[in-house]
């Protein structure tokens, strides 16, 4: 478990659920609300660790003028929200850096992919070329970072993405790829973790042909065992009409289905499967986790719990009343927080004097640090050791946090 997270829920008083007591953690700094009978309790409250990495740093920092930090990924698009909430804690560091230190302004450059692997390779090509830019933060999707991992190397270019998990993109032998949460060989053992916290005894498995939702099939079905698994079934992305699918986890007597893609694809699924009498659970990835699935799902979305290598942001207090200020009023989403931490981390080599792309790619492999959301340290395939994954959920019409899973 995350020193840096520990919830106080104790996920056992419930008689359905669970083998201990909800109470508070006296080491962790979370605390949960009392659930409901048949429910995950409701995590209430994060303690951020005294040393975590704040972007100010100590307001002594000198840089040149055009010093740059980019964002590149989804800023339109049918998941586009994804992204936004990446750039959003970006820009609270750089924010939060400037005006600290009025001997560094770092620009912040932001870049749309639209989050199409396709479409991807232009804007990459682009600000690579653009000498001033010495870091980047994204992509955001598997896809479109497989697609562009190779001309970052090429020209020495640090990236840390705040949300890819795609397991295979640190396989490539990149030097300059980081990534700034658990790979989905972590996800999927938790979304086995969350189905049996909620009791549930088969699942219906369904993937996208995403890259991202590919990946995350396989490693969810493993976990899951074949006698967890009702059945399972493929779908397209952008597809309008599920009925098909729906049959299939209709007769199989699945209780609940988990949805292996995004959240444009899983709102109308979920909301056909509950139309046509479903009753049991709906299961997303980070890839649904977000307030556009319950605005497209509407009220069909009550039956949904989620799966996320993600912090919750909006528990931690002070990040959450600063994030609202760059997004706003609305608060931290999925990797907010994450986008901030590997701004931050970005920053502080900055600010040592590691302006350049080598000397920041350096700093970047030799970083060991706690941030906001976890404790940074990357191995030389640019994979962290501290891989938390949380457990949400839908209540009252909100995305709410049931702990670490």
């Amino acid at each position: 478990m995350s020193r840096s997270i520990r919830t106080s829920a104790a996920f056992a008083a419930l008689a359905l659920l669970l083998s201990s007591c909800a109470n508070q953690d006296s080491e962790g700094g979370a605390t949960s609300a009392a659930p409901e009978a048949g429910e995950l309790p409701v995590q209430t409250s994060i303690d951020v660790p005294s040393d975590a990495l704040k972007a100010a740093g100590d307001g002594k920092a000198k840089c040149a003028a055009d010093t740059t930090i980019a964002y590149i990924g989804a800023m339109t698009g049918d998941n586009a929200q994804l992204g936004i909430n990446i750039y959003n804690g970006a820009q609270l560091a750089i924010n939060e850096h400037n005006k600290a230190n009025p001997d560094c302004q770092v620009k912040f450059k932001k870049v749309d992919t639209e989050g199409d692997a396709n479409k991807s390779t232009g804007p990459v090509t682009q600000v690579t070329k653009e000498k001033n830019v010495v870091g980047v933060v994204g992509l955001p999707f598997s896809g479109e970072s497989k697609a562009t991992g190779s001309i970052f190397e090429q020209a020495g270019l640090v990236h840390i993405t705040p949300a890819a998990t795609g397991p295979a993109l640190s396989q490539n032998g990149w030097k300059t790829f980081f990534r700034g949460l658990g790979n989905d060989n972590v996800q999927g053992p938790g979304v086995a973790d969350l189905a049996t916290k909620l009791k549930v005894k088969k699942v219906f498995l369904i993937q996208d042909d995403s890259e991202y939702g590919t990946g995350l099939f396989q490693t969810a079905k493993k976990a899951m065992g074949a006698d967890k698994v009702a059945g399972e079934d493929k779908v397209v992305q952008k597809q309008k009409d599920f009925s098909a699918t729906i049959d299939k986890i209709l007769k199989s007597k699945a209780d609940a289905v988990f949805y292996s893609g995004y959240f444009a694809d899983a709102a109308p699924l979920n909301q056909q499967l509950v139309g046509k009498g479903f009753k049991g659970t709906f299961i997303g990835p980070d890839g649904v986790k977000d307030d556009q699935y319950i605005k497209l799902s509407g009220d069909s979305s009550k039956n949904t719990y989620f799966t996320c290598p993600c912090i919750p942001g909006e528990l931690i207090k002070d990040f959450s009343t600063a994030y609202k200020g760059v997004s706003d009023g609305k608060e931290p989403g999925t990797y907010s927080v994450e986008g901030y931490d590997a701004t931050a981390i970005m920053l502080s080599g900055i600010d040592k004097g590691k302006a350049t792309r080598p000397g920041l790619l350096d700093y970047v492999t030799k970083y060991e640090g706690q941030g906001l959301s976890k404790k940074y340290k990357w191995d030389d395939k640019g994979e962290l050791a501290e891989l938390p994954v949380f457990g949400y959920r839908v209540k009252d019409g909100k995305i709410v946090s049931v702990g670490e899973l």
